[in-house]
């Protein structure tokens, strides 16, 4: 059950209803986006049923959600979401996005240049990872807190909000500090304990889909961030595990259509790490906006020969002028207007 509050309630009388429900003997977690507050009910559904909540100064309704994810389903909240990234990009059913970067933080130049190069294809947030989780303990694992110095400085640079991974709860206050969204990679989507963390910070989330997660375990990991007071949600699709050894990863781009039907967050699509595979990366994108995705991120590097992580898939030159073709010809054919 969740009590959804008016838009413009005060403090008090969020905290009046806290209180009722808490002393009922039931939990009350306080999310809040930027149009309204949500308050989830943990507890006796028919105990909170006779505290006539919907009388409530400030309450507006009181839903009952048979989901297990309850703050982020459709049943809550049947209209789509927009998350707001930075001062004014905004990432909803409106509008469409170009996030691009790259893949990892190795030198100021090479991000600078590759902040610039996304800039240039028109990207409206910057992506980089300071921290990158890899496979082998021997690959590159970024610069740190260097990296995040380096992104803030390429946001003043270019003006873009920036997005960076976080990968351990003591670090999120730090990478909240320097970043305007926090991403949650697909190694760490079930990392309960940082889910709690980011959601108890006032920063947009990205959540990236785990290697092999179904459609509700994903938004499960979501109520993770939710719970704990965070709407600003958005979910990553990034390719899942599959039998298929040609590419990296496999496009689930049903995802995008199912889950924007279970939940009213909006949904992003990483093409470059589903595929690894840069001459894929084009007909991947194309195929995420005609499915209705919100946003693609993209991974953009000036020498990909020389990267230090998933050169193969990063794009340059003619490659990403196409892409960016895309990003700004074919939204406008589905409703969308193109962010910029």
């Amino acid at each position: 059950m969740v009590v959804v509050m008016r838009p413009g309630a005060a403090a008090e009388e969020v905290d009046a209803v806290v209180s009722r429900v808490e002393g009922a003997g039931g939990e009350a977690f306080i999310s809040r986006g930027v149009q309204r507050t949500i308050i989830g009910l943990v507890g006796d559904v028919i105990a909170f049923q006779g505290l006539n909540l919907r009388a409530m100064p400030g309450v507006g309704e009181v839903v009952r959600v048979s989901k297990p994810y309850k703050l982020v389903s459709r049943e809550n909240h049947p209209d789509a979401s927009t998350v707001t990234v930075g001062s004014d990009v905004h990432i909803g059913p409106d509008t469409f996005v170009l996030i691009a970067g790259p893949c990892a933080v190795e030198t100021a130049e090479q991000t600078f240049e590759a902040a610039d190069m996304a800039k240039a294809a028109g990207a409206t947030i910057l992506r980089g990872g300071a921290y990158k989780p890899r496979t082998s303990p021997y690959a590159f694992q970024g610069l740190g807190v260097k990296g995040l110095e380096i992104l803030a400085e390429a946001r003043e640079r270019t003006g873009l909000p920036v997005v960076t991974e976080v990968v351990d709860p003591a670090d999120v206050a730090i990478v909240a500090e320097y970043a305007d969204m926090l991403q949650i990679g697909t190694r760490n989507m079930q990392n309960f304990p940082l889910l709690q963390a980011v959601g108890g910070v006032r920063k947009p989330v990205m959540l990236k889909r785990g290697l092999s997660s179904t459609y509700e375990e994903w938004l499960m990991a979501a109520e993770y961030v939710a719970q704990r007071g965070n709407l600003d949600i958005v979910l990553c699709e990034r390719g899942i595990r599959t039998f298929e050894t040609a590419t990296r990863n496999t496009l689930d781009v049903s995802a995008v259509p199912m889950v924007h039907a279970m939940s009213h967050l909006p949904v992003v699509v990483d093409p470059s790490h589903s595929a690894g595979k840069r001459d894929l990366v084009l007909p991947l994108t194309r195929a995420a906006i005609a499915v209705g995705a919100d946003a693609v991120m993209i991974d953009v590097h000036a020498n990909p020969t020389q990267a230090l992580c998933d050169g193969p898939q990063a794009l340059y030159g003619d490659e990403l002028a196409e892409v960016a073709r895309a990003c700004r010809e074919l939204p406008p054919l589905l409703g969308r207007t193109v962010s910029s």
